[in-house]
């Protein structure tokens, strides 16, 4: 058929309601107005609460991604990119020959991996390549780790390359064998997640589905999207036990840090029972029991009546602590000053995570809310290797934080923060930057000191993580041009 005659096939995503316009079938009623959602009287707060202004954006498409006019489209195929599934199939037809050659170039995608190329013939300008994980039970952890990368890459890629829509086909195939009901939770969370944090980046994610798919997705997306808050509190008791993490990534049990207390070593908390019900409704993985009388396990600890074990213990159940408050806080106001952000991985294929000094108002913000900002960032990151970048180019005296802080923030991390950090790279820093940080290191917190590493420029810094994997503020560039001279990026492989 004639690329030009199929024009008049394509679906604008304009013209398609979204989610948040669409009435709640129970008889709860879409909430109106410019609201971030309504308050929650009930107990147990729901982890996805209602958000109209994420709503807005998720759009439920009954129909082909390839008919989509949207900035890109999902496609989903095989480690060779030659995959033949409907969704593919339909993909290339529309968008012609040019992208069989194109892929050719890419030579393969690795499962959770996502690709960029043009659309050529299609409405969408771009489409993203990604080849999902092949499901058998023996393996289901491993399956589902891929399958939340693959959402994952592909809204990261999206909002690198600035796209304000994504039509997401479903990522499995029959061929692959995971379970639709299965995959569609993944789906949800991880782009719920992802909108929480970059939802002002993007305009919608359209979720294309065909006949046969429409119905489990319609009965999931309450869960993740509840239009109303009778509709959050109906979706509650209906939610995995596993909701992911912070980012919507499956928490891995057998990762988790397990310390079995011994009998007899700790007074048992008089309110433990009472936060049971509180705090396992939805799976015990994002919620752990509230500590009980902190002052009087740290005289404990003093006197000798903890064990090491239990002082590990209590440990972790006070950052499950921080972390639960760090999950159930609204901290827009301090993502917004994009001070502390994930961005790609180093030379060794470590995550590496981002802080711009001059983007702390320290005098100005709230600095418990700093604390619980870099615990929900940073949660996720730690369980493997990662590396900081910290530019503290132009930062003045009120950006500092004192060293009562960073002691207070040491404290609360948990073991896994210091244990998977491979390297802190210093960018710019000053005679008394590098006096601060070597007193801190020595006499404050031990086992840093080693990691640290001063690099006067950007030269130096990209050496070790490839440009295309860091975003770097514009005022460090300007900054580095001025004083090493201008250094010019190679250029990236985006389109």
């Amino acid at each position: 058929m004639d690329p030009l005659g199929a024009r008049s096939q394509f679906v604008d995503v304009q013209t398609l309601h979204p989610w948040d316009s669409q009435p709640d079938p129970h008889g709860g009623e879409a909430p109106q107005g410019p609201g971030d959602g309504l308050e929650n009287d009930q107990a147990f707060p729901s982890p996805f609460p209602c958000r109209p202004h994420i709503n807005r954006k998720i759009i439920l498409f009954t129909g082909g991604v390839a008919l989509l006019n949207c900035t890109a489209i999902v496609n989903t195929s095989n480690e060779s990119l030659n995959d033949k599934n409907p969704v593919s199939d339909s993909v290339h037809q529309h968008a012609g020959p040019e992208l069989r050659d194109e892929l050719l170039k890419l030579k393969g995608c690795r499962t959770g991996e996502a690709k960029l190329t043009k659309g050529f013939s299609l409405a969408a300008r771009f489409i993203l390549h990604t080849v999902g994980p092949k499901y058998k039970v023996k393996y289901r952890t491993a399956a589902e780790s891929s399958l939340y990368s693959c959402y994952r890459n592909i809204l990261q890629l999206a909002i690198e390359q600035s796209m304000a829509s994504v039509g997401l086909c479903v990522v499995t195939t029959v061929k692959r064998g995971y379970p639709l009901e299965d995959a569609t939770h993944i789906a949800f969370r991880t782009v719920r997640r992802f909108l929480e944090r970059h939802g002002d980046s993007m305009e919608a994610v359209v979720f294309a589905v065909s006949e046969v798919e429409e119905p489990v997705y319609r009965k999931l997306l309450p869960l993740y999207f509840p239009r109303s808050e009778e509709e959050e509190r109906r979706s509650l008791p209906l939610l995995p036990a596993d909701i992911g993490n912070s980012e919507g990534e499956p928490v891995v049990p057998e990762r988790q840090i397990r310390i079995a207390e011994k009998p007899g070593t700790l007074e048992e908390d008089s309110d433990s029972d009472s936060l049971d019900w509180d705090l396992g409704q939805v799976g015990s993985h994002a919620f752990s029991r509230m500590e009980g009388d902190v002052d009087k396990q740290r005289r404990l600890i003093l006197q000798g009546h903890m064990s090491e074990v239990a002082m590990l213990k209590q440990h972790q159940r006070n950052y499950s602590r921080w972390l639960c408050r760090a999950r159930a806080e609204d901290l827009s106001d301090i993502a917004a000053l994009k001070a502390l952000y994930q961005t790609g991985v180093d030379m060794c294929g470590r995550t590496v995570v981002v802080v711009v000094g001059r983007n702390i108002p320290v005098s100005i913000i709230d600095l418990e809310k700093a604390l619980l900002y870099f615990i929900h960032v940073m949660d996720h990151v730690a369980v493997k290797d990662y590396v900081v970048v910290y530019f503290h180019t132009l930062t003045a005296e009120h950006n500092h934080l004192n060293a009562e802080f960073l002691k207070r923030l040491h404290d609360v991390l948990d073991s896994k923060f210091k244990k998977n950090l491979r390297a802190f790279y210093f960018v710019h820093p000053t005679f008394r930057s590098k006096l601060s940080t070597w007193f801190f290191t020595s006499f404050t917190v031990s086992g840093l000191k080693e990691k640290v590493h001063y690099l006067d420029g950007l030269r130096q810094l990209l050496t070790c993580i490839r440009p295309e994997q860091i975003d770097i503020p514009p005022f460090v560039l300007e900054y580095d041009a001025r004083v090493n001279g201008p250094y010019h990026l190679p250029e990236s492989s985006s389109l």
